[in-house]
């Protein structure tokens, strides 16, 4: 092994391959590897100023003599040294040994995490000849890219969370294998925290997997030009967070009408039933800050424009809204038709997404598309241009960026190429650079506090305004105890701005009354969710012949999904919970300002806030909304009571009934279906229920 210090950073070099090592913001290192005469050039995640720190390594002469040699003359003859190096930076210190196998350790000099080596190891005295490195990038045959495998040390007692959103049901990670990919409702967001003290970003977009094995933590990415990961310790899981959003970046501030109640269906078909329903939410004097006008209000897929015939005025359309101070939102989708106005200059122009083999039709519902290439900055320019002219210049201010993962069909990675590569080096990079492009377009605008609707992300989507929801999921409890998780996960992956469809999105029907309790449970989670917004499928549809305009076939909608639409007795259990919303405001409003200033999950496990609870490592069904706020959502059918640990250290209040407990034990908490069970933590003032 051959070391130097360059530009701020220790680079070694090792069996054709060049690794750098450099301290990249408070108490944690970048790592990158090549095997390429030049580093690849992409930061990827980690685009954010950082402060320059100062390159502290120390080295050190060890013994690198042979364990077998029998006498102490046979060892002075074959005597063999070599250099350990030590790199501080803060509260992390990675430590490689002379054959250049790393570690990492806190500022108690206790183990936080090692690569994996089973090979000859004279250091560790440990020689196993398997021949497995820890980093591996093997050239992909008749191409200029590699596969690259990343393997660490597994520990028994190590938690892992994060990662994304993910429909397993897992809170913890550890022992998952998890897919480095998107699809709807699966957002790969590759940063966790472990419970051992450090948090752990794989800076790479292309696809793969990672396996939180028993025996070996293994990262793999299917194409690519380099290793890159970023490794932070803290005394905290705060602390950890916050580290990872000052590389990654921070969302904007929360603009106040999405801190409240965000209605939506599928679909509204024409701009006279959006505004019956806005009229009607402002008649009965209920809160409303925003209404979603859904897909296919389109002329056609990539004209990204309002049919006139169901949307003659939008103008005065808006107006009203805005006059309501109601928030409009519009849904724009990044499938261009080949019959769209649009197709012929962006598939010249290079703007579309191509293949490597085959047609390049990516979606055939409703029609033949291809997504648009959200990578190549001038296509992001285009779109965000049609999209000023017909929507933004109109008034609309919001927009709701569906299909982002893109959602293939099929999920063919290895055929598609983007602008920046092709699509298994890089295809987890397209939804960032989708919310990019209206980030950019909007804040050139002088657009303020900017938030999008998103239905995917990557690590770093946060900076750009993004509120990721968890796509189109069932309508179950099932499904609701895994979205729960799902948003906890998406939290600590760095991602605040989180919700759901309320009730689900498929397979709920608003007359059946199993439905109609999931519904009301939900809706009850949702004034504790960092976004609150009623969306769903709500089948069946609305029986309408099959229509067809200009050969383009119209789409029909569901069922009515407003809080009146179930019920009236759930109308005024649904309405206190709107209200409830409301009053919690002020509240809301702190905790978004903490997302803004410190990249703090609004929504965030037990430990996060009492991490030195053991017993809050384990909680998965309950967590904290804020600071005060500990929350049970009620998840099960045909329940009136539910049992909350209430974590040590402070006492709780039960929000429902006033009585006070003191932490470290687990109660019986009222559930009855007007109620989700909220404890206040130290008896604080919050009016909750009245």
């Amino acid at each position: 092994m051959r070391y130097k210090e360059e530009s701020n950073r220790l680079v070694l070099m090792q069996d054709g391959t060049t690794l750098w090592i450099e301290p990249w913001g408070e108490n944690a290192f970048r790592v990158r590897m090549t095997k390429e005469p030049v580093m690849d050039a992409n930061d990827w995640a980690l685009t954010e100023e950082i402060p320059q720190l100062p390159l502290q390594v120390t080295y050190e002469t060890v013994d690198m003599t042979e364990p077998f040699y029998h006498t102490e003359e046979e060892r002075k003859k074959h005597a063999c040294t070599g250099t350990k190096i030590t790199i501080q930076n803060g509260k992390i210190r990675a430590v490689i040994n002379p054959e250049g196998v790393i570690s990492y350790y806190n500022k108690k000099n206790e183990l936080l995490t090692a690569e994996y080596w089973r090979n000859r190891n004279r250091i560790d005295r440990y020689c196993v000849p398997l021949r497995i490195d820890a980093r591996e990038l093997k050239p992909i045959i008749g191409t200029t890219d590699y596969t690259l495998t990343m393997r660490f040390e597994a520990f028994e007692d190590e938690k892992i969370f994060g990662m994304g959103q993910y429909q397993d049901g897992l809170l913890n990670k550890k022992g998952a294998l998890l897919e480095l990919a998107h699809r709807n409702s699966q957002t790969s967001i590759p940063f966790f925290i472990s419970s051992r003290g450090y948090g752990f970003l794989w800076n790479n977009p292309a696809v793969g997997t990672v396996c939180f094995a028993a025996n070996l933590t293994e990262w793999t990415a299917k194409n690519t030009k380099k290793l890159d990961y970023y490794i932070t310790a803290g005394d905290t899981p705060a602390q950890i967070e916050e580290q990872y959003a000052n590389v990654t970046g921070k969302v904007p501030m929360m603009p106040e009408f999405g801190m409240g109640f965000w209605q939506c269906k599928l679909r509204y078909r024409n701009q006279e039933e959006l505004l019956a329903v806005a009229r009607e939410y402002k008649k009965r004097n209920l809160p409303i800050d925003a209404i979603v006008i859904d897909f296919f209000h389109w002329s056609m897929q990539g004209d990204f424009q309002f049919d006139p015939v169901d949307w003659p005025d939008v103008e005065g359309m808006i107006k009203e809204l805005h006059e309501m101070d109601i928030e409009p939102v519009v849904s724009v989708w990044p499938t261009i038709d080949e019959r769209s106005k649009n197709y012929g200059e962006m598939a010249e122009n290079g703007y579309l997404i191509t293949s490597d083999r085959g047609l390049c039709v990516n979606m055939t519902w409703m029609g033949c598309t291809t997504f648009y290439d959200a990578t190549n900055p001038d296509a992001q320019k285009f779109v965000w241009e049609q999209c000023k002219k017909n929507y933004y210049d109109k008034g609309i201010h919001c927009f709701w960026l569906d299909e982002a993962e893109p959602e293939y069909g099929p999920y063919d990675f290895d055929i598609y190429r983007y602008h920046v590569g092709p699509a298994l080096s890089c295809s987890n990079i397209y939804p960032l650079m989708y919310a990019k492009g209206f980030y950019d377009g909007l804040q050139k605008e002088g657009q303020k506090d900017i938030i999008n609707l998103v239905r995917c992300a990557w690590a770093g989507s946060q900076k750009y305004g993004v509120l990721t929801w968890s796509g189109d999921i069932h309508s179950s409890f099932r499904s609701m105890k895994e979205q729960i998780r799902a948003g906890l996960n998406m939290g600590l992956a760095g991602i605040p701005w989180w919700t759901t469809d309320i009730g689900g999105f498929l397979g709920g029907d608003n007359t059946d009354t199993a439905f109609r309790e999931l519904l009301v449970r939900w809706f009850a989670w949702g004034v504790f969710s960092p976004v609150f917004r009623l969306h769903g499928e709500r089948s069946p549809y609305y029986e309408r012949e099959v229509e067809y305009r200009d050969g383009v076939r119209q789409f029909s909608s569901g069922q009515d999904n407003e809080i009146w639409s179930f019920g009236e007795e759930n109308y005024e259990i649904l309405k206190e919970f709107l209200l409830m919303r409301e009053r919690l405001r002020p509240y809301i409003r702190k905790c978004m300002q903490e997302a803004h200033e410190k990249g703090t999950p609004v929504m965030r496990p037990l430990f996060y806030d009492i991490p030195e609870d053991s017993n809050c490592w384990e909680i998965s069904d309950s967590y904290f909304f804020g600071p005060d706020l500990l929350v049970k959502p009620v998840t099960d059918a045909n329940v009136t009571t539910t049992a909350v640990y209430l974590p040590e250290g402070h006492n709780w209040k039960e929000a429902k009934t006033g009585i006070v407990y003191e932490g470290g034990q687990t109660v019986n908490a009222v559930a009855t279906l007007d109620v989700i069970p909220v404890f206040i933590k130290d008896q604080k003032d919050y009016p909750i229920y009245q």
